[in-house]
């Protein structure tokens, strides 16, 4: 059924730009089926899961490899699973109210869900980055929705950059934590933790995927910008799902970074930082959705210090769930301001409670648990934090106080678009397509903030998957010194919400660092390529010889080993003939003149016959000699009708003395990696053989000669046939030269 469910979405996707022919925009509707159906299933198989009796499914993948599409739906999964699939249905209906054409939109959600789907039921690593990649791909799509708006395309290219940099990063950490655990599922891993260095590598590659998809501080630039995008693709991706990959994989491994201080400290302190700084910079914006994109940040922040902590866990999994109901809600009542007036700056906006009631109805309940008043969801999952963080980190406790009451301050701002004076412009009607589905996210946060029992007990097995301690999460916590805190949040973000703060101005600081990194990029990748592909030979030489020399050179460095019964000759003949060649070829690069070069050339050429005819090959050194001979008379030829010297640049590209390392360095290369060649030879040498059976067999005397005639005769035969054809072709065209000639 997982795969069903999987494999849904994405044929929802394909079917819709076709169904759209035929049935019009009616076919959007068909992208809300795979999600409703996942819900529906999901709630069906929620109290086996919670159970302990997980949902398994398993199909070949790569099997030369042993890797698998293993999916599994645990309580973590269903947590995330059930996001994913209630706030994708209320999304998706409400698509079809936002657009007069929303089939486009919604073909390209329902492409986005699956991914999500996969992601979050993924129990292989690698089956979990290509969804993961495959969220940040379709993210992509829908942030640039408008491909006519500059700043949406500018906004789509922002996230992919940045979240498919932290995925690549994340990768590598995957790769090394599979190889250190002996194993990629995620379920063996987590179950038998790897320790040591190379684990504590990977977490911290790990790291960097989770907090730039989660838009954690320094990386958070990208989600504001990503409000370019369709109000759904906005109450969707950057509020209840996509942005909580980050949170989800951190639950999801928890276990096995339990034992690594660096990953728990990190996301603590990162998560503490973006808390403040989101809630802090949501209350100087003016335009509504960034007001909301910036609290986004700052609830990401609060969830990621919740989710590091084994103590805070399960308080974590419950406010990732409200604030999935309570943020995409909000979202969507933005979008019915924004249709309804035409504006979404908080400045101009009040007294719209009595035009849009719908509206205003989903704003007081979805902002009453973003807020944490009692009786809603958000209000229980806060609390429990609190209390636990009360009990075994104050001083985080104080952090995440300060971030609740900015949390406060900015509802109220949201809110008061709805109090006040009745606003004086046009205001249409609002549509009821797009309020239900928003107050029945609204609503939800308040049903699940008065019976918490369902919560709890996902909450409950969450923690139990985690290897976390659970949480209490009572509808009303009684009165403990963590509800002080509450009330003082509340009091002190009522005070702060009501107060004048200046809005801000000028360009926004993440927005500025994305665009000064981009140039910056652009800029050495022009002057790269400029110095490395700039037309001249000798510059290409240098870069291909050097990056042969330097990346094997490493490692051959550290293993270098010389070869037993290793002489620096047999003879003195043998040593003159090498050192003359030795100095030919040093002579053929100082020489100016070109019939000195080549008769230098020559020189090295006769030398090394020499050394064959010394080592037993007089064959070879025929060969060689009459090669020589052949190719000296030749450029004797060309070189009659050439200038005398060789034409030196008035600045060469590459110098001499540069010209001298490279040759050195790649000599000294080329000599090291034959030592290591010969000192690494394990087995008896096939020449060995040959010597002792073919020779007989083949009743010869030369074994260079047997090789080719019995062992390689059709590979010798074909070479003729090569050198045969050319003939034909060269005499061929040298007799139609000569007619035309005549």
């Amino acid at each position: 059924m997982l795969f069903a469910l999987l494999v849904s979405h994405f044929a929802a996707a394909a079917l819709v730009p076709v169904a759209t022919r035929r049935f019009g925009q009616r076919a959007a509707w068909l992208a809300v089926a795979p999600f409703a159906a996942s819900a529906g299933w999901l709630l069906a198989t929620a109290p086996r899961v919670v159970d302990g009796e997980p949902v398994r499914a398993s199909l070949g993948w790569v099997s030369s490899l042993g890797i698998r599409l293993d999916l599994t739906l645990d309580a973590t999964a269903l947590l995330m699973a059930l996001v994913v699939a209630l706030a994708g249905t209320a999304i998706l209906a409400y698509t079809t109210g936002y657009t007069a054409k929303p089939s486009r939109l919604a073909g390209r959600m329902a492409a986005f869900g699956g991914a999500m789907f996969g992601l979050v039921v993924s129990d292989n690593l690698f089956g979990l980055f290509v969804f993961w990649e495959l969220t940040t791909v379709t993210s992509y799509a829908l942030i640039a929705y408008d491909d006519h708006s500059p700043e949406a395309r500018r906004a789509g290219l922002q996230a992919l950059l940045v979240t498919a940099a932290g995925g690549l990063a994340m990768l590598a950490g995957f790769v090394l934590l599979g190889s250190e655990a002996g194993t990629y599922r995620i379920s063996e891993l987590v179950a038998s933790p790897p320790g040591g260095t190379a684990t504590a590598a990977a977490f911290g590659l790990i790291l960097v995927g989770v907090l730039t998809k989660s838009a954690q501080f320094p990386f958070h630039g990208w989600l504001p910008s990503a409000m370019a995008a369709p109000t759904p693709a906005s109450a969707f991706l950057h509020s209840a799902t996509m942005v909580k990959a980050g949170i989800f994989l951190v639950l999801r491994l928890a276990p096995a970074g339990a034992g690594i201080a660096a990953w728990e400290g990190t996301l603590v302190a990162v998560g503490l930082a973006t808390m403040v700084l989101g809630g802090w910079t949501a209350l100087r914006e003016t335009d509504l959705k960034r007001i909301l994109a910036y609290g986004t940040v700052a609830q990401l922040g609060l969830l990621t210090t919740l989710a590091a902590r084994g103590t805070t866990l399960a308080a974590a999994a419950a406010l990732l769930l409200g604030h999935a109901a309570f943020k995409a809600a909000l979202f969507m009542v933005v979008g019915i301001v924004d249709r309804s007036t035409g504006s979404r700056d908080v400045r101009v906006l009040h007294g719209l409670r009595s035009a849009l009631p719908g509206a205003f109805a989903v704003a007081v309940a979805a902002g009453a648990s973003m807020a944490g008043i009692p009786g809603t969801l958000g209000f229980v999952a806060k609390e429990a934090a609190l209390d636990r963080l009360l009990e075994v980190d104050p001083a985080t406790l104080w952090i995440v106080a300060a971030g609740s009451a900015l949390t406060v301050a900015y509802t109220l701002r949201v809110i008061r678009v709805f109090t006040g004076p009745r606003y004086g412009g046009p205001v249409h009607p609002e549509r009821w397509a797009m309020s239900g589905p928003a107050l029945a996210l609204g609503v939800t946060g308040v049903v699940l903030g008065l019976f918490t029992a369902p919560i709890a007990a996902i909450t409950d097995a969450v923690a139990a998957v985690s290897g976390a301690d659970p949480v209490a999460l009572p509808a009303w916590p009684g009165w403990k010194p963590a509800l002080g805190v509450s009330a003082l949040t509340l009091a002190l973000g009522a005070a702060v919400g009501f107060a004048r703060i200046p809005a801000r101005g000028g360009r926004r600081t993440a927005d500025a660092g994305f665009d000064a990194a981009m140039a910056g990029l652009l800029a050495t990748a022009r002057r790269v390529t400029a110095t490395l592909q700039n037309g001249s030979l000798p510059v290409y030489l240098v870069v291909i010889l050097l990056t042969a020399v330097v990346v094997p050179g490493a490692a051959l460095i550290g293993g270098l080993a010389l070869p037993d019964g290793l002489v620096a000759g047999e003879s003195w003949l043998q040593i003159a003939l090498a050192s003359a060649a030795a100095v030919a070829a040093a002579g053929v690069a100082a020489i100016r003149s070109r019939l000195g070069a080549v008769v230098m050339l020559g020189v090295v050429g006769y030398g090394m016959a020499g050394l064959f005819a010394l080592q037993g090959a007089p064959d070879l050194a025929l060969t060689q000699v009459l090669v020589e001979t052949v190719m000296l008379v030749i450029f004797a030829i060309v070189l009659a009708r050439l200038p005398e010297r060789f034409a030196e640049p008035r600045r060469p590209a590459v110098g001499p003395m540069a010209r001298l390392v490279v040759a050195l360095s790649v000599g000294a290369f080329v000599t090291a990696g034959a030592f290591a060649a010969m000192a690494a030879r394990t087995a008896e040498p096939i020449s060995s053989a040959y010597l002792e059976r073919s020779l007989p067999e083949a009743d010869g005397r030369n074994v260079v000669n047997v090789i080719l005639t019995d062992f390689r005769a059709l590979d010798t035969f074909g070479e003729i046939a090569v050198v045969a054809t050319a003939a034909i072709g060269i005499a061929g065209l040298v007799a139609g030269l000569r007619r035309r000639d005549s």
